[in-house]
């Protein structure tokens, strides 16, 4: 039994206060139990908190006298992690209670180990009812059935303690394996070089251009001289001198 020593706490002092003195702000109630204000000690709290979680019953003790009761919310803040205050369910003899139950996943799996498969976990949690002294602290499952890529672990497969009652969907799929596949690599095509157009670089000769320089490398070529477009010949240096001696 896992019990936790309490004080009754003066709701005329702020929580802060309380806070500052090393203790937590908490709060227990039930079915037949008015809510009453205690205070903890902080320290102590975490210790029990990491052990039972809220699915073990935990015996507050104090001025009530002892009271069975489950953490049932603890706030935390936001950025330091520090707890601000607990909610403790008192319940009642013989009261059953639905919860959700961490689940343990144990053994190996040859799908997983021989076929390297993937572990696919489904179900977190399984969602449980039992009375409170007989709620486990967690669900173990032996993923051992997972023996090829269609093997699954279904919700009514799971073996439960005595006095546990699923309240999960029967076939809810717990876990499962997944078949890795490799990617198909597509090989890149090389280009047909002969269908690219190759640019020509500098400035393109503009209409009638091209036949004037081809008609003046013909001619420098064959010693004629060369034409004007008007089909002139163009006078040269001798030519003139011979005019002025005339």
């Amino acid at each position: 039994m896992i019990s936790l020593a309490y004080e009754k706490r003066d709701t005329k002092v702020k929580p802060s206060a309380v806070r500052r003195a090393g203790k937590v702000p908490a709060v227990f109630y039930g079915r037949k139990r008015v809510a009453t204000s205690i205070e903890l000690v902080a320290k102590v709290f975490e210790k029990v908190f990491a052990k039972a979680g809220e699915n073990e019953v935990v015996t507050l003790q104090g001025p009530e006298g002892d009271v069975p009761t489950l953490v049932h919310d603890v706030a935390r803040h936001p950025v330091s992690g520090t707890v601000l205050h607990v909610d403790f369910y008192a319940f009642e003899a013989g009261q059953k209670l639905a919860v959700k139950v961490p689940i343990e996943f144990t053994g190996v799996s040859p799908a997983v180990k021989e076929k390297g498969g993937i572990l696919v976990k489904v179900l977190r949690e399984l969602h449980i009812e039992a009375e409170p002294l007989k709620l486990p602290h967690s669900i173990s499952i032996d993923i051992a059935p997972l023996e090829d890529f269609e093997s699954q672990i279904l919700a009514k497969q799971v073996a439960l303690p005595e006095g546990v009652t699923l309240l999960e969907k029967p076939d809810e799929v717990v876990a499962s394996v997944y078949e890795p596949k490799e990617e198909k690599v597509e090989e890149a095509i090389a280009p047909d070089l002969s269908q690219i157009e190759v640019v020509k670089k500098g400035k393109e000769p503009k209409e009638g251009e091209e036949g004037e320089a081809g008609t003046e490398e013909k001619a420098k070529a064959g010693g004629e001289k060369p034409r004007r477009p008007d089909g002139v010949g163009v006078p040269t240096k001798a030519s003139g001198k011979e005019e002025k001696k005339k």
